[in-house]
């Protein structure tokens, strides 16, 4: 499904050159559960943003169903990410002034949906995350659990094929933590393929694969430990 081909990434300021990613390959299968793991400045959530599209490459390609998407207008790149995959970030993004419901709305909106099937997404997403009664509460009424569910209800809303997560529980205390990877488990379950940035060892061993990152270059690929 997806394919990162010999991807580097530079950033350069007029004094320094900043090599954050060297020749990465990696292949992720339709279906897959992938955890991105490396310390800290070792280039997993660029990893995670090139693979968005949230970023270009300095060089290699990125295919997406073979296709060749590594140099996509902005335009080009932003309806293909709205249309197929979905983000799921550490600090939760969601706007105070909205309540859930409308919250989960905004991306569908920027796709210009019909009131009526945006109603269908958005409670669809919010009974998969089990949110469906709190959809007239505001972030501030919520525990950071209840917020982090409301933005993957946010992703699922567009029906994304490809899931990337960038340290999802990063904000969350440990049972929180573990009530997120199950909701993202049972994501995976029913079919969307899942790439997630994380520090968290035990969190990572959930997943069928992990890709461990060091320096901007793939270190090791190796199952994880619960599907070993």
């Amino acid at each position: 499904m997806l394919q990162l081909i010999r991807l580097d990434k530079v950033y350069r300021t007029e004094r320094i050159e900043t090599h954050a990613l060297r020749g990465i390959d990696v292949t992720v299968d339709e279906g897959e559960f992938v955890a991105v793991t490396g310390p800290s400045g070792s280039g997993k959530t660029t990893f995670l943003n090139i693979a968005g599209l949230l970023e270009e490459p300095s060089g290699g390609q990125i295919l997406l169903d073979g296709q060749d998407v590594s140099r996509l207008g902005d335009d080009a790149r932003s309806r293909l990410r709205n249309r197929a995959i979905g983000f799921i970030f550490q600090g939760f993004n969601l706007i105070p002034d909205l309540n859930v419901e409308d919250n989960v709305d905004v991306p569908l909106r920027y796709r210009g949906l019909p009131a009526a099937e945006r109603r269908e997404r958005i409670a669809q997403a919010l009974a998969q995350v089990g949110l469906a009664s709190r959809a007239r509460h505001y972030p501030a009424e919520l525990s950071g659990g209840q917020q982090q569910r409301v933005a993957i209800a946010r992703a699922l809303a567009g029906r994304p094929r490809l899931l990337l997560a960038d340290e999802p529980t990063g904000n969350l205390d440990t049972q929180m933590a573990r009530s997120v990877m199950e909701l993202l488990e049972q994501i995976n379950a029913s079919g969307t393929t899942i790439v997630m940035v994380t520090h968290d060892t035990d969190l990572a061993r959930r997943a069928q694969r992990n890709i461990h990152i060091v320096d901007g270059q793939v270190a090791e690929l190796a199952l994880a430990g619960a599907h070993a």
